[in-house]
């Protein structure tokens, strides 16, 4: 079974830059896009943004927009998420996950495969 990890995590500053890196262990013949959510502790899992293996077109939540940049490499089956300037509120678990689906990308229930997750800190 084809299992994703996430990696790159970990504890900046305010205004720091950090990538997260999604790599599937096998090919996702079944994967239209990969998604990337988040989870704060207390709050609910979040859509983040999204990036079809086709043409690389992404979508983004508003709150990351000009400061996250989502791009993939094919060959690899690796998905990345650079994160610029990042802020206290963007700290969270990071996980990436895969959809079958062109619709529905923003929910959390369109995605059939998810990693483990990958913990991202920001201290102000």
């Amino acid at each position: 079974q084809v299992q994703l990890v996430e990696s790159g995590g970990g504890l900046v500053q305010a205004g720091d830059s950090l990538r997260l890196s999604c790599t599937a262990s096998g090919r996702l013949f079944s994967s239209y896009a990969m998604g990337w959510f988040r989870q704060a502790p207390g709050k609910e899992r979040e859509f983040v943004v999204r990036i079809r293996w086709s043409d690389g077109s992404a979508y983004y939540a508003d709150f990351v927009k000009g400061r996250f940049t989502i791009f993939r490499d094919n060959a690899k089956n690796t998905v990345y998420l650079q994160m610029n300037s990042l802020r206290p509120e963007d700290t969270a678990v990071y996980y990436c996950a895969s959809t079958p689906f062109n619709t529905g990308w923003a929910m959390s229930s369109k995605y059939d495969l998810w990693g483990q997750g990958t913990q991202v800190t920001v201290s102000s």
